[in-house]
């Protein structure tokens, strides 16, 4: 049986990471991707890349509503998932995950994840942090979240956008224990 994963992509600036996640996954003969955009997402694609909407959700297997409380990810008990990755992750869908408010099914299978202690990945994009951005990493840190926000690797001396997205996912690929190609590695002689 493949690996289940579920990448969630919000409505936060750098869309391209869940892009290029989805195409990194997407190589790999093991995986079964579930795929779920949240309508601000849709908007944030046109906006920032030269996908369509169509285009991302062709990289998954299997693409869910955000609004269908109802789908199989949305119960612990649908067929094994290994982990669930959001990115990139707002700061709304931030809080909606640390207070457990599942009004969406991102929510939902952030919530299923937590609460099956699956793997979640949380990319989020915001900056500066306030008060309440920190709290909410560090509840969801404590309940086993892990939290990656895009940081640039400047030891990889990046000379393009795609230099830094593809160290991140790779980094992100790491956590999930994939092999990735996409970024360089730290190397001291």
């Amino acid at each position: 049986m493949k690996d289940r994963i579920i990448i969630a992509i919000t409505g936060a600036t750098g869309i391209i990471y869940g892009i290029r996640l989805l195409e990194e996954l997407r190589k790999l003969d093991d995986v079964e991707l579930l795929l779920i955009l949240s309508d601000w997402a849709k908007h944030i694609i046109l906006e920032e890349t030269s996908f369509s909407v169509e285009d991302v959700e062709s990289l998954g297997h299997k693409v869910y509503s955000n609004q269908d409380l109802a789908a199989p990810v949305a119960s612990g008990s649908y067929q094994k998932i290994k982990s669930m990755i959001v990115a990139p992750c707002s700061m709304k869908t931030l809080a909606g995950i640390a207070s457990g408010f599942s009004n969406s099914l991102i929510l939902r299978a952030a919530d299923v994840s937590l609460k099956e202690h699956r793997k979640l990945v949380l990319v989020p994009r915001e900056t500066p942090l306030n008060q309440v951005h920190i709290n909410n990493m560090l509840t969801l840190a404590s309940m086993g979240a892990v939290i990656a926000p895009p940081m640039p690797a400047f030891y990889t001396k990046p000379v393009s956008i795609d230099d830094l997205v593809n160290q991140h996912v790779a980094r992100i690929l790491d956590l999930l224990e994939y092999p990735s190609t996409c970024g360089k590695r730290w190397e001291v002689e």
